[in-house]
């Protein structure tokens, strides 16, 4: 079986030739559909709607992961200072999130392999969850979840202010913060003697400048992938048959 791996679209539609090159049997988009910085609102919308059509007529088995850039557009969550959160274009796609929030998740796994926007932290599902509240056999049912009936959990240093932490990084680079906001280095951290054993991740979230299969990870024993990468090589992460590989579009 054949899986794709978009990272952080943010309004671009060069999804559409990758998923037309690769015919791939799973797409999984990693989240982080709006706040371009130089797309109209309007194309940013029609472009996730797009997303959401083939979803639901391409035939394929096709996972949307929600990123915090599509977080802050809940109309429950009320928040607007986070980093690119379009206030002229609120109206507009704040009703959109909200009308297709169905075919959003906050976390997949398919074998070893865990998916979500940021990366999910050990030292979160403490905070939220209880130490005995949560197992590697449940981890992902758990996160799609308290998503879809309590998406405040998931805001900017929720799980840190549960704990009651002073410190608070504006960076998102704490142990504690949530799948749609950690950062690589925290994530690393608070999994070493954790899930890190458990899982392979695969996030975006973190720009990089390309998709280093071997490079960037090799400290972290090829237990972490970031993907975050649209923007720069456009490239995107390939798994087949327990596989990865680099695909491209240039």
């Amino acid at each position: 079986m054949k899986t794709i791996v978009i990272g952080d679209v943010h309004g671009r539609s060069l999804w559409k030739q990758i998923v037309n090159q690769e015919n791939a049997d799973r797409v999984i988009f990693i989240g982080d559909y709006f706040d371009s910085f130089d797309l109209k609102g309007e194309d940013q919308i029609s472009n996730f709607l797009d997303i959401i059509e083939y979803k639901k007529s391409s035939g394929k088995e096709v996972i949307m992961l929600v990123g915090n850039h599509d977080h802050h557009y809940f109309p429950e969550i009320g928040y607007t200072g986070t980093s690119g959160y379009q206030s002229i274009f609120k109206h507009q796609i704040e009703p959109t999130i909200d009308a297709n929030r169905e075919y959003l998740q906050m976390a997949y796994q398919f074998d070893d392999f865990l998916f979500s926007h940021a990366g999910v932290s050990s030292k979160f599902m403490d905070s939220v969850f209880g130490i005995d509240g949560w197992k590697i056999e449940n981890i992902v049912d758990l996160l799609n979840e308290q998503f879809k009936y309590k998406p405040l959990t998931f805001g900017f240093g929720e799980a840190v202010s549960i704990k009651k932490m002073s410190y608070l990084d504006p960076y998102g680079d704490n142990e504690e913060q949530s799948p749609i906001w950690i950062r690589p280095n925290s994530l690393m951290r608070a999994n070493r003697d954790t899930l890190r054993t458990q899982f392979i991740q695969v996030v975006g979230h973190t720009q990089v400048k390309k998709l280093d299969l071997v490079g960037s990870q090799k400290s972290a024993g090829g237990r972490y992938y970031l993907i975050d990468c649209q923007d720069s090589t456009g490239e995107y992460l390939v798994i087949q048959d327990g596989e990865l590989s680099v695909g491209t579009t240039r």
